[in-house]
Formats: structure tokens, sequence, C-alpha cells
């Protein structure tokens, strides 16, 4: 292609609303340009990329036995009603009126659509089993669009969903999945891990999401130094360590600790350590007030919370809402007394003689003790893993990268299945809901993660196999015909030999094509200019190193080939 020929704006500056380096670069070097908020037109070379993702997610989901099938964007909304998604899902969730008022949405994902097409085509265990996937547009409301493909309101994705007879079958294609996914980030040149994570709206037993690992990732990952343990920070368990021994318990009191609501500032008061400190929070559950014990140097994990109460929405009480549930400011809070719902983190259970809220402004109790001075309706798993607690699966070191996740996996089980009466004939004639699981990449998330993952200074540094091209050829003697001729020469060798190649044809100034070749991210550039005219010399630049090698014009497309080769390995 040539770059007169080609709709490549590039941009000097980085657009304002651009917070992220992905979004920076992806509408500097014109890969991208926004239509309205958080929805992207791609152009020519955003769209290059896209495809080259597309064409290796189609090629491991091909040889994993998947069919590809194309579902509608527009889902009737009777059939959410059906699986009980219809009000679940929320606002994110885009319902519209047709002509005759039958209320439609647009699809943020196809569980209830394709159950509808699998139940009403497939009846026997004769059919089974079989995945079907889809690469497609999806619409999400977004409440604050940002970070550019990071979060946008229309996204281009792979869903595929598999139906099983069997638990067995069930396991088989999600590990089949599995697989997949690891050879299709891989191929895409990405550094990334898969973690345990929670399966949210979907639903499903359980769940892995695959994480680009990228220092400016909106997610933080879990990972053991020493072992194969990993899970995202809402999935991640944290253990409490037994009591040592048993302390013999001190008789409550209560103190004054005026103006002193913050944990920080009750423990310098009282000249005790946060760990010594039982800290209440309330939450509203479903429009409820529950309160939530934890030390004081814990944090909430509010989807452990939500998973454990099985409620649809959790969010922090405010402070008004607080005091409406309880009677008692917030930050002299305890669960002495209390009168609503008090549940526990599992640590709390290791916790003796601690220092707690009075209920009473300007008061905390002194050695306060679960079981003897009140009860919990539960105790689970509810707090933030840190750095300092150890790996649930060997003892080991943990460690807190961030990542990006481009891809989750699910076994949904029979929840849709049977909510949609979705069933087929056994082997004994029995009827049997279908066994699925879910499977997902983020494609147009996959571009704007490999970016994050992969640039510098001056621009983005594509790994090979997802680049728009390979190779940048830069003509700088425009006005020179022997210029002109070898790197148009060039250009044409390499196209026949089948590597996507830009030829910079431009009149603009040497410097101006170093910057835009950088910007664009494409891995080999080639150089044909004064060394060429005066020894016969190209220079090729390796963006990714930034090394270069000076070799023959006439030995360029072998070296080049040989460099794509090793690239490639």
């Amino acid at each position: 292609m040539l770059f007169t020929k080609l709709l490549i704006p590039t941009l000097k500056e980085n657009p304002s609303e651009a917070d992220v380096v992905s979004h920076k670069l992806l509408m500097r070097a014109g890969f991208i340009r926004k239509l309205t908020s958080g929805v992207y037109s791609y152009l020519p070379l955003g769209l290059m990329t896209l495809r080259k993702i597309e064409r290796i997610v189609r090629e491991e989901m091909n040889a994993a036995g998947a069919q590809e099938v194309l579902l509608p964007m527009v889902q009737p909304a009777d059939l959410w009603a059906e699986s009980g998604r219809l009000q679940k899902y929320g606002p994110e969730l885009l319902r519209f009126k047709d002509r005759h008022g039958r209320e439609s949405c647009l699809g943020p994902t196809h569980e209830e659509v394709i159950t509808d097409l699998v139940r009403n085509n497939i009846h026997s265990y004769r059919g089974l089993p079989v995945n079907l996937y889809q690469i497609q547009t999806k619409f999400r409301d977004e409440i604050r669009p940002r970070f550019g493909l990071m979060r946008g309101r229309e996204f281009i994705m792979k869903d595929a969903y598999s139906f099983d007879a069997t638990e067995a079958g069930a396991d088989a294609a999600y590990e089949a999945m599995n697989k997949a996914y690891h050879q299709i980030f891989s191929r895409c040149g990405l550094q990334f891990r898969a973690v345990e994570a929670d399966t949210g709206t979907i639903g499903g037993s359980f769940s892995h999401e695959f994480m680009v690992l990228a220092d400016t990732g909106e997610d933080t990952i879990v990972i053991c130094r020493q072992c194969s343990y990993a899970a995202n920070l809402e999935k991640a368990a944290c253990s409490a360590a037994p009591l040592s021994e048993r302390r013999e318990e001190k008789p409550l009191s209560k103190i004054e600790t005026p103006g002193k609501r913050k944990v920080d500032a009750v423990c310098d008061f009282l000249k005790i350590a946060p760990q010594n400190l039982l800290k209440t929070m309330v939450y509203i559950a479903d429009g409820r007030p529950v309160a939530v014990l934890l030390r004081g140097d814990h944090e909430v994990q509010t989807v452990k919370l939500k998973n454990m109460l099985g409620a649809n929405e959790v969010e922090l009480a405010s402070d008004q809402e607080c005091f409406d549930a309880t009677g008692v400011p917030t930050g002299y809070l305890g669960p002495i007394g209390l009168k609503i719902p008090v549940v526990a983190d599992l640590t709390v259970t290791t916790m003796q003689n601690f220092t707690t809220g009075a209920n009473e402004k300007n008061f905390h109790y002194l050695n306060a003790n679960l079981g003897r001075d009140f009860t919990v309706e539960k105790t689970a798993d509810l707090r933030m893993i840190t750095t300092t607690d150890h790996c649930p699966l060997c003892g080991g070191e943990l460690e807190l990268p961030r990542g990006i996740e481009v891809g989750h996996i699910f076994k949904l089980g029979t929840a849709y299945s049977e909510a949609l009466n979705a069933k087929f004939l056994d082997s004994n004639g029995q009827e049997q809901p279908f066994i699925m699981g879910c499977y997902g990449i983020g494609v147009s998330r996959v571009m704007a993660a490999a970016i994050e993952q992969n640039h510098d200074k001056d621009g983005i540094v594509f790994p090979l196999p997802i680049a728009p091209f390979q190779v940048i050829i830069l003509n700088l003697g425009f006005t020179d015909d022997a210029i002109t001729t070898a790197a148009t020469d060039l250009y044409q060798s390499l196209r026949e030999k089948g590597i996507d190649t830009l030829l910079d044809d431009r009149d603009e100034r040497p410097g101006s094509k170093f910057k835009d070749a950088d910007l664009l991210g494409i891995p080999f550039r080639v150089t044909i200019g004064k060394r060429f005219s005066a020894d016969g010399i190209v220079e090729i630049r390796d963006r990714k190193h930034g090394e270069i090698t000076e070799v023959p014009f006439a030995e360029a497309r072998e070296m080049l080939t040989k460099m794509l080769t090793e690239a490639i390995i």
C-alpha cells in the first residue's frame, strides 16, 4: 500500500480527551476517530489490525472445533425476561421499542439468543457436543465510557458458547477453549496470564480471565511467586491464620475518643495497632442495610460481599444512609447492640480483646470479643487481598501487578438452559438441560491492550503478528529517480513474497517520515536515502529493539524475510 493512497490522518499532539496511552496513540496514529461518547470509527490501519486479530481468533477457534455463526445485534426483550436478566442486567442494557411497541435491546452479550437457537434446532444428545462462536459488534451503555477502546459503549467481541450432554463433556469443552485462548494471545505476541475470576452478571460455576500484563492496566491481579496460582482481585482468596493461642478475655470497657472517627486517628489516640481495631462498615444490599466487620487494616472486597449476600447490587452506604440505618454517626459504629444484620470477614474470628465503636458519638469499646459481647449472622472471606498475605495454595509470596482483561471463559452449567427450558433427549429418552460454557474475547480491546503493553515515547511498538503492516519503506529521495525506483522495486518485491508492506512515497521531510514510522509502530523500517545513492546501502531498523542493520540493496529482501521469520519464532 502507498502512503499517499491510504487514509492515515496522524496528529502531532495528544487529543485532550485521551487519558490512557492506547487512546492517545490510536488517535494520533490515525487508527480510530471518535463519533460520539464511547463509540469509534475504525480507519484503515485500525481495521487492518483488527482483521489480523480476528484471523488469529478464527483459526484457533476453528482448530478447537468451534463453528462460526452470526447472531442478530437486536434482541427481543422477552428473551431476556425469560432468562431473568432483563432487570438484573441493569442500565447497561440499552432498551428500546419498535413502531409496534415491542421492546427490544442492543445485545451486550448473546447467551439468550444462542440458547434459543440451540433449543429450537438440537433435540437429541446425538447432536452434541456443539460449540458456536461469532465475531460481532456489542453495545453496553456504560455510564462513564472512558479510555478509548478500553471501556467503550460499542465494541467488537468474539463470543462462543458450548453445549454438552454431560459434565465431563462440558469440562472438556472448557479446557479446549482454555488452550485455544492461550494459543490466541500467544500468537498475538502478548504477555498475559490466565487468572481465576468472578462470574459476575453472566453467572455460572467458575471462570478464568485472560489478563494482558501492563503497568497502565485498570485491573489488579494476584500472582504467586512460587506456584501457578493466579486470580483477579475480586476472586483472590484470603485465608485467616488460626490463633496460635487463646488469651484470657479482658472485661469490656468504654472509653471516650473525642473526635476520633478514622482508623488512624483512633489507633494513634489509643496507642494500638490497626490489627487490634475492629471497624464496622454499613453497605446497602438490594436496598437493605447490612453491617460488615473487618480488621482495621483491611478493606472490603465488594464482589465477595455481594456473592456472600446473594445480592444484585451492593454499595457502601453514605453517611446519611448509615445514620438512618443505625442512628449512629460514622466513625463510632460497632457490632455490640447493633440492630441491623451483621456479617464478618473470617479474620475477625481470630481477633481477641479488640477495640471497636461503641455506637455512641465520641466513644469506643475496649476489649470486645466475638461470641461473648456480640454475634454475627455469617462469616466469610470478604476482604481485599494484599501483598502481606500468602498464596492460598502453597503459602508463597504474592505480587499484585496490573493487567487488562482481554478474554473471559465461563463454565455456565445449566443456568441458562433451565431458565429458557432448553432441553434435549438423552440416550435413555429422558429430557435433560444443556450444560453450557461461554467464552469471550474483546477483539477491539486486544488492539488497545497490545498498545498499552507495547509502546515507547515515540509511539506504538506493535507485536509483529497484529501490526497493520510488517514493513514500512521510507523513500527519502522523492525527487531522485534512482532512490524512487529502488524503493518501488523493493516494495513490489516484498509484496510478491506476501509481506505486508507500506511505502511512504510522500513528498515530506525525512524527519516527518521517521516520526510517523515510529508512531505507527510498524515492526521493521527500511530507509532508502543518501547511503543508497553513495554506495547502494539501505538501513533496516527493528522498531522494538531500535537496532539498525545496514545491507546492500540487493540483499534487503532476503534480510527482511530472515528478520521477519526470526521475529515470529
